[in-house]
């Protein structure tokens, strides 16, 4: 393992599948031990022991913390307190509240707090970073994006948490949304919006418990406009009500063409631009982009080792805590915008990651 960054693994749940296949095929990370609440939980190889256990193992640099929202962080805090690197999955926390004890924490403690999503790591996120930055479609004055489906309880065999606080469209799919608009377009300092929850109640849809009714208790149709620092003017639509649409994950909308960005819940997908100077010919339409940066066939855990790279090397990690709270604070702003009818100002604020090469 050489000086790889020592990884242990808390809770071993549905997204904890896609780690496990990334993780040993990075560079400068080794998982060393993984724990769960349920016993019957188990990761091939990996040596098993209790969260407390794994929290004080000498053998564990940074505890990667895949369990539901509502434990993000405590799980966190409890690694911090015996010294470990922590990199959460999203989102960062449940309120700003929590996500700002975990920050100070990690500061006090010189440890370093990072957090899914890494996703805009990939190709995908990067070459559309890099096609802005490169002037490509001008200074960039508007962008939209979607998130729209009927709702996890139709795939998941214990979608409950999807529909309690920290969940919901805005609190589950939207960090990778913002999280890439934050990268394409900087940070957000103000939003307002609407909210509604069409459905008080939803049928899970498979597994052992397909059938059973359970209660709603957030919004799961939200609709805003974000007003990035920059000027530009983000609408923003993320839903569980709609069963079919034709809308495009993310568009940028620049003074000289327009950008069509793949979904930023993937790592790679086609970058499309649209230029001014191409829109009176009569061939004029959307031309692909080749992947020009970001990392290739990336998979979940890439942040992981952007972290330990950065440990290394004495540089920021791109997926790190202060980008996560900014995300998590624009969307905690937007739900009390909903819940107000006023525009909330966003108190916080994060440099763009450094583009990946």
């Amino acid at each position: 393992m050489g000086n790889a960054l020592r990884v242990g693994l808390v809770g071993i749940g549905n997204i904890s599948g896609q780690y496990l296949a990334t993780l040993p095929g990075l560079s400068g990370v080794s998982l060393v031990a993984a724990a769960d609440l349920d016993p019957a939980r188990q990761v091939p190889g990996g040596r098993m022991m209790t969260p407390a256990q794994l929290y004080a193992a000498e053998v564990v640099d940074l505890v990667l913390n895949l369990t539901i929202p509502r434990a993000h962080a405590e799980v966190a805090l409890s690694a911090i307190a015996a010294g470990k690197h922590v990199y959460n999955e999203k989102p960062l926390a449940l309120s700003t509240g929590e996500g700002g004890e975990v920050l100070a924490a990690a500061s006090a403690a010189g440890v370093r707090v990072g957090c899914a999503p890494d996703t805009v790591l990939g190709t995908g996120t990067q070459t559309a970073r890099r096609c802005i930055d490169d002037g490509l479609i001008g200074r960039p004055v508007a962008a939209t994006a979607f998130m729209v489906t009927p709702g996890h309880e139709r795939w998941h065999p214990a979608p409950e948490f999807y529909y309690q606080p920290g969940g919901g469209p805005l609190f589950d799919m939207g960090p990778y949304y913002l999280t890439a608009l934050v990268t394409l377009l900087g940070p957000v300092r103000r939003v307002t919006g609407l909210a509604s929850t069409p459905r008080p109640e939803r049928v899970i849809g498979q597994g052992p418990r397909a059938g059973t009714a359970f209660p709603v208790a957030i919004p799961t149709h939200v609709t805003g406009t974000l007003e990035h620092e920059n000027g530009a003017l983000t609408t923003l639509l993320m839903s569980f009500d709609v069963w079919a649409a034709n809308l495009h994950p993310i568009e940028v909308y620049g003074t000289a063409g327009s950008l069509s960005v793949p979904d930023p819940n993937n790592f790679a997908g086609e970058v499309r631009v649209f230029t001014a100077a191409s829109a009176d010919r009569q061939d004029a339409g959307w031309t692909p982009v080749e992947p020009s940066a970001g990392h290739r066939n990336a998979g979940r855990g890439t942040g992981v080792a952007d972290l330990a790279e950065a440990l290394a090397t004495n540089t920021e990690h791109r997926a790190n805590g202060t980008l996560a709270y900014h995300v998590l604070d624009i969307m905690e702003s937007l739900l009390r915008a909903t819940e107000t009818g006023t525009t909330q100002e966003i108190h916080s604020t994060t440099p763009r990651p450094t583009p990946v090469p």
